[in-house]
Formats: structure tokens, sequence, C-alpha cells
């Protein structure tokens, strides 16, 4: 059976992370990279490993890849501290790995527990993340948010669910929202994307559509709309954000280009 080394990166994760390193005591190794965490986080996680590292942040793809060549073993399971393996999503990688697994990465649905219920309906549900993978042929990549596993090799996909727990509460969660949206914007702009009127008025539209008709967000009561405005405002938001920053940047263009069109002229008229 090939051993398997579970990977967790932190920042300021003491009120999650026991029970995240607590759901993995199955693993052959477990390796902790902190982000200076000024809280206990370290102190709990050597209560659990003594592979445990510190260094500046440098960014969720920089920091899981990192943990993956600090392993003795060649395949990772990538956990987040609000994040529980159960006892049979372990059970179903310990009998896929007992039996030399074919492909290079497994994907497994991702349940959220959020508003007082495991949720199973919006882009919440099944949400799959590829985190069980062979390093040898699959990296961590991305770059501000919505880091994924690449790998070269075939993907398959486990059965049992991965638990998340992401937000305290509403307040929690629009904290969140408000860095993620910047980080999305900023990603889309250096990609070239461009916020049109249309893409504004109507994406976020899309996006309720989808979260509470068509992912069955309507099945959920008050909780599956509050999901789907939330994720509709998150798309609005980023978009808003982005519209910002092209707006910005044109008027930053537009000056410089008046002050450079100004020094021409006023250069002719001494000549």
């Amino acid at each position: 059976m090939p051993p398997v080394t579970v990977t967790v990166i932190t920042k300021n994760e003491a009120e999650a992370l026991a029970d995240a390193l607590r759901s993995v005591s199955w693993a052959d190794e477990l390796i902790v990279v902190d982000a200076e965490s000024t809280d206990d986080t370290v102190k709990i996680a050597r209560e659990f490993t003594d592979r445990v590292y510190v260094r500046p942040w440098n960014g969720y793809v920089e920091q899981k890849n990192y943990a993956a060549e600090l392993a003795s073993n060649d395949w990772i399971f990538s956990l987040d501290a609000d994040e529980r393996v159960t006892p049979e999503l372990a059970a179903e990688i310990r009998a896929l790995l007992a039996r030399e697994p074919a492909s290079s990465g497994y994907r497994m649905p991702r349940v959220s527990f959020y508003l007082g219920r495991w949720i199973r309906t919006t882009d919440m549900y099944p949400d799959y993340q590829l985190r069980l993978y062979d390093r040898r042929t699959a990296t961590w990549a991305g770059k501000y948010v919505h880091e994924s596993v690449r790998t070269d090799g075939s993907v398959e996909y486990l059965k049992n669910e991965l638990q998340h727990h992401p937000y305290r509460d509403i307040s929690e969660h629009l904290i969140r929202m408000d860095r993620y949206t910047t980080l999305a914007a900023k990603q889309m702009h250096e990609q070239g994307v461009r916020a049109t009127f249309l893409r504004l008025r109507w994406h976020p539209k899309a996006a309720f559509v989808r979260n509470y008709i068509l992912k069955g967000g309507i099945r959920d009561g008050a909780r599956g709309l509050i999901i789907s405005l939330l994720n509709s405002y998150y798309v609005f938001l980023k978009f808003a954000k982005l519209w910002e920053m092209q707006t910005r940047e044109s008027g930053v263009g537009s000056r410089e280009s008046g002050r450079e069109s100004g020094r021409e002229s006023g250069g002719n008229q001494r000549e």
C-alpha cells in the first residue's frame, strides 16, 4: 500500500485546526506549514505532529506546493483547516491506496455546514475537490484565487464526502467575500477580462437562477434563498470591482495622456 502524507497550510487557525488534524489520524505522515500565525495554531499543530514548519505567506499555491515538497511520500492528501475527513472517506482512501491507484488524482464531493445545516444544494454542493494526488504527476496551480491541482494523468471521483465548515455566520461570509472578490477581480483584470455593462447586469442574475432554481436552492427554504442571493452578490461584486479597476486605469491613462499633450503643446509654443 502506498503511504500517504496529509498536508495542511495554516494562518491563525487555532479554533478549527485540532478537529481537522484529528480527522486525519489515519495518515502515514502529517505536515503543517504555518504562515507565521499569531495565535496558538503552531502549538496545537505540534500536539499532532513534529513536522510543523513556519514560513512567510507566499500565496495558496506556493504554500501548498511547498508542503507537498516536504513530504516523505508521493501520495498527498491536501486538507484545509476548516475541513474534516469523515471515517467513510478515510476508509475509501485507504481501500483505494491498497490496490495501487490507477489515476494521478482523485476528486471528492465536499459538503458545507452553513446556517445550521449541511447544504446539499446551490453552488455549495457537490463542490468537487481534487485533494488526493500523486505529486510525481500533479501539482498545485493558479494565481490569486481558485487554486487547484493540475495533473498530467487521469482523474477519478471518490464517493464519500469531505466535510467543510466555511463560515461561522453571514458576517464572516461577507468579510471573506469582500477579500476574495478583490482577488478575483485582480486576477480577471490581469487576464484581460472586461467588466461590460451586460456582464454587470446579467451575470449576477444568471448566478441566482443557477443557484436557486437549477441547483436546487429553492428546496432549502430560507437558507437556499440566502445562499443564492449571496452567491449572486459575489458575482456582481467581482465584476463591479473589475469595472472599478479598468475605469481607474482608463482615468489614469486619460490624465497622463492629457498631461503629455499639454507638455507637447507648451513646448511647441515656446519654440
